[in-house]
């Protein structure tokens, strides 16, 4: 367990890095131009969409939260044993911090903790109360995309190594040449010494993975339309947000979910003076959650040059974290 020094370290303190207007148009503008289109799905998380998304965590046929949670419970101390002392926690799209609270409880002297997430808000919200709890851990909280290049805060305190910490099953919002880059990413993050705790949904039934992105109280399509009324609120875009529909489906093929906003009915849009014509059900892809097998995930950090070096499942086999190393 993390055994407190006698001294509190200074207050925490925030990076700014946050995407501006102008990163959210250009990323809207290149989206609409392709065949099919598409809108990034990292702007999902305003103020609104995260605590949207915090809703679907609670959802009955949200598995995932839920059972990484559990799986954390029981075997974080087996992961701290892995981990070893003295580390600099960064978490990317650190979200709610509820999954961060029982790593940083385990782990021996963590030194520092580094959430990244693209919501100010949330970003603030979490590593206030987290910063309560955890009064000698030194908080280095940055708000930024972290699918971009992003300069870490440096603990006043020397790390032994760093700890990229990405739960959630994010991961699998990125097709495999992304999702690749993003765990290449990461190596350079954690450097030749440290390592990476990856949470992975794994694959399974198919109906048990559509009910999860189609809810029955419809909080995951109110979620995926917010996507649309951030757009028009920060980028004068003019999406009628009635005119389309939430679609999610499990493309086993593609191990993944595809999760489409789909027009329901011929329409034009309008942003930044130019138009976009969209058909009566045209579906315009908004995320992909990919579904892991050991060897599918073994290899894609082989082509970061990560390795597997420990894993943990549930018990029923339904989600994983897994400890890479360069």
């Amino acid at each position: 367990m993390n055994a407190l020094p006698a001294t509190r370290l200074p207050t925490w303190r925030l990076t700014d890095l946050r995407p501006t207007p102008g990163d959210i148009l250009g990323d809207t503008l290149a989206g609409l131009s392709m065949s099919p289109r598409r809108l990034p799905s990292k702007y999902f998380y305003d103020a609104r969409g995260s605590k949207l998304f915090e809703q679907i965590t609670r959802q009955p046929e949200y598995y995932p939260t839920r059972v990484e949670l559990g799986l954390l419970e029981d075997r974080v101390a087996d992961i701290a044993c892995a981990v070893g002392p003295n580390v600099h926690v960064v978490e990317y799209g650190s979200g709610s911090g509820r999954k961060t609270r029982l790593l940083l409880e385990a782990l021996n002297h963590p030194v520092a903790y580094t959430p990244i997430e693209i919501s100010r808000s949330t970003v603030l919200e979490s590593t206030a109360r987290l910063a309560e709890e955890f009064p000698h851990i030194e908080m280095l909280p940055v708000c930024a995309d972290f699918t971009r290049p992003v300069t870490l805060p440096e603990p006043l305190q020397d790390a032994r190594s760093t700890l990229v910490f990405f739960p959630g099953s994010t991961l699998g919002n990125f097709v495999d040449d992304d999702a690749v880059t993003l765990l290449a990413a990461m190596r350079e993050t954690m450097g030749p010494h440290g390592q990476a705790l990856i949470g992975i949904d794994l694959d399974k039934d198919p109906s048990l993975l559509e009910a999860a992105y189609n809810d029955a109280a419809g909080v995951t399509a109110q979620f995926t339309l917010n996507l649309l009324t951030r757009l028009n609120r920060e980028i004068g875009s003019d999406f009628d947000i009635d005119a389309f529909m939430h679609r999610a489906v499990y493309a086993r093929e593609r191990g993944r979910i595809e999760t489409d906003l789909v027009s329901l009915q011929g329409q034009t849009v309008h942003v930044a003076g130019r138009a976009f014509e969209f058909a009566a059900g045209e579906a315009m892809r908004v995320e992909y959650s990919c579904k892991y097998t050991d060897e599918r995930f073994a290899a894609l950090a082989a082509r970061a040059g990560l390795r597997v070096v420990d894993g943990w499942n549930d018990p029923r086999d339904w989600f994983g974290l897994r400890l890479l190393q360069a």
